[in-house]
């Protein structure tokens, strides 16, 4: 009985942050407004998920994450949706398996680095208000580093083209987005992991003693 109001517990607690990269992922909420660029949230959820729950969790809550993100760019196309969904492939099959491995391989990738990460810090008995900022800052930058190093070694050639640009041009844009927004955006990661994961971790605690 026990191991079933676990399980319980668990699977309702997956579908609660589900929802919320849902709704991230489809509301203005999803994005936030900093000095110079607009920093996505999407991807909190998914690295709480992972503390919270797991990197079993946080794969399942990256794909929703990664999900999201293949619909809304087959739905709302943009110049780069051709990276994000497999229905938007430049190159056919190759370039639709290369899509799907952007835009959801690489999101699942941000809750098993973050779970892990978690782990390891919590075996090294790091202060968990260490722990919380570093696994942000770490799991947003997989999602950027994961992303943008994907489309260089997949899809550098379409991106140049998309771009107007020479291929030998690629790498510099891709840095330029790394450092411009994928710093500032983990920067906001690490912040809202470590006031978001605070007052979590105490409640799953108080739940946890109370059970």
């Amino acid at each position: 009985m026990n191991s079933k109001m676990k399980d319980t517990r668990y699977l309702t607690s997956v579908a609660l942050m589900a929802a919320v990269v849902i709704l991230l992922a489809n509301t203005p909420l999803g994005m936030i407004q900093l000095p110079i660029i607009k920093a996505t949230t999407v991807h909190i959820p998914v690295i709480l998920g992972a503390i919270l729950l797991g990197p079993g969790a946080g794969a399942i809550l990256g794909a929703v994450f990664g999900l999201c993100s293949m619909v809304s760019n087959t739905m709302a196309p943009t110049l780069l949706s051709f990276a994000f969904s497999p229905f938007m492939s430049m190159t056919g099959i190759s370039g639709a398996l290369k899509a799907l491995w952007i835009s959801i391989g690489c999101r699942i990738l941000i809750g098993v680095i973050s779970g892990w990460l978690w782990i390891l810090l919590k075996r090294l008995r790091v202060d968990p208000m260490a722990a919380l900022p570093v696994t942000g800052f770490a799991g947003s930058m997989v999602n950027t580093v994961f992303v943008m190093g994907s489309i260089y070694l997949l899809l550098a050639r379409e991106y140049a083209q998309v771009k107007s640009v020479a291929v030998d041009a690629v790498w510099g844009l891709i840095m330029a987005t790394v450092t411009g927004s994928g710093v500032p955006e983990a920067i906001a990661a690490a912040i809202l992991v470590a006031a978001l994961g605070k007052v979590l971790l105490k409640s799953v605690s108080y739940f946890v003693k109370n059970a």
